[in-house]
């Protein structure tokens, strides 16, 4: 194993986190490095300073269920940071061959769910926030300034991640972008700890860590949270400020996807703001729902609410 590992930086990131003096500790002389020495740690997890350091070097990978909680508890973790520690501990206990990823598809039964909520907007995620379908209100609402047909190219497809960092226009679109950015770097975290031999999972936090500094300091913070349910203040390019919730759903045909719905107040400006958008995109003609949500015949309705200059 070449350096400490995904186990390794996690337990070292959280271990820079906290004081002696967070934990009940007295602090003794000048520190070289931020946080709790490993010794330190180690007495409150119950465990020897060289076995702990081993582990953290990525040298042992047989820590049992009860050392991981110890260790978690002296960390003071969350429920979901737990669970990521306890994952992280799986993987590096097992060796396999990293292979390259199938392209991920959309399943009938989730596409037949998104053509029943065509009047929310939705969109369909896979494992690595690909965007694998969204509807037209979906695509409207978060993205009208790609091409609507992109989900369908695997190579090709959007990126929730990588265009929340990385296009202007999503910078934008959120008025409280670091909390937004706070809660995606969050979710990635979950997804490496599910899955850390994905090498297109690697290649995304590699591009991110080379291109945004902003994620760079995200990343390095080791939180853990899922994205499961909150509500953001948009400023959208053609109906103006509206709040949304974006709420994410497991799919249980599909265990690595998930449907993103996004729902407002009822009676609210937001609902009207929505309605205005569903009026833009109001279908010339009806049509089957593809993975892109759009076909050729509505092209020149899209360009209508991706028009704004600059997008």
């Amino acid at each position: 194993m070449n350096g400490p590992g995904p186990l390794g930086d996690f337990l070292q990131a959280r271990r820079a986190q906290l004081q002696p003096e967070d934990v009940g500790l007295p602090a003794f002389g000048p520190r070289r490095v931020a946080g709790l020495r490993r010794e330190e740690l180690a007495q409150l997890a119950g465990v020897s300073a060289s076995y702990y350091t081993r582990l953290e070097q990525g040298l042992s990978r047989g820590a049992s269920a009860e050392v991981l909680d110890a260790i978690g508890r002296a960390l003071q973790l969350g429920d979901h940071e737990r669970e990521h520690l306890a994952r992280l501990a799986d993987a590096a206990r097992r060796t396999t061959r990293t292979r390259r990823p199938r392209p991920e598809k959309v399943a009938d039964e989730t596409r037949d769910l998104m053509r029943a909520l065509e009047g929310v907007p939705a969109l369909v995620l896979g494992r690595r926030t690909d965007v694998l379908a969204w509807n037209d209100l979906g695509y409207g609402l978060l993205a009208g300034h790609l091409d609507p047909l992109a989900p369908q190219d695997p190579a090709g497809r959007p990126n929730m991640s990588r265009m929340l960092f990385l296009d202007p226009h999503c910078r934008e679109l959120y008025r409280d972008w670091n909390r937004k950015a706070r809660a995606v770097v969050g979710n990635l975290r979950t997804a490496v700890g599910l899955h850390p031999d994905d090498p297109l999972l690697a290649e995304l936090i590699g591009e991110l860590t080379m291109k945004s500094p902003e994620f760079v300091a995200l990343w390095r913070d080791h939180r853990v949270s899922p994205c499961d349910a909150a509500s953001y203040e948009l400023q959208h390019p053609v109906v103006g400020s509206l709040t949304v919730t974006q709420q994410t759903l497991a799919l249980v045909r599909s265990p690595e996807q998930t449907l993103i719905v996004c729902t407002t107040p009822a009676g609210s400006s937001s609902e009207a703001a929505l309605a205005l958008l569903r009026k833009l995109a109001e279908p010339v003609s009806p049509r089957p729902l593809s993975e892109g949500g759009v076909d050729g015949t509505r092209m020149v309705e899209r360009n209508r609410i991706s028009a704004r200059p600059g997008l």
